[in-house]
């Protein structure tokens, strides 16, 4: 099990307004946000208090791809509404994709630095 991952981002605070909003659908909200005593910002986004995904200001090496589970195909469409207006890029509308499996169903769009960041959904459609 996955405690916390951490990603780059070059502006934090434009990337902190957009992971407000896009994350937000699905629960999470911005926990914390501090200096490091190396002099760079950080931000915690969670779910009930407990930050699980962190930006920091700095070098992007290469994007990442981070997938945040939805709680169902509404959510998965939430999320791409949300991060589209706040200034995500489409990488993949909400739909299925059954070459993963035949209940995947996400949306992926990539952040304000190019990260792939996804919302998806393992349930089967219930009509």
């Amino acid at each position: 099990m996955i405690d916390h991952i951490g990603v780059a981002v070059s502006d934090l605070e434009r990337s902190v307004a957009f992971y407000t909003k896009a994350l937000a659908p699905l629960g999470y909200a911005l926990i914390m946000k501090f200096d490091t005593p190396g002099g760079f910002g950080v931000a915690g986004f969670g779910v009930a208090g407990k930050p699980d995904f962190w930006i920091a200001q700095g070098e992007m090496k290469q994007p990442i791809h981070v997938a945040f589970r939805a709680s169902g195909r509404a959510n998965v469409r939430e999320f791409y509404e949300a991060a589209m207006a706040a200034g995500g890029k489409d990488n993949g509308p909400p739909g299925t994709r059954p070459v993963y499996h035949e209940h995947y169903y996400g949306a992926f769009v990539h952040d304000l630095d190019g990260h792939n960041i996804e919302a998806v959904c393992h349930e089967p459609f219930l009509g």
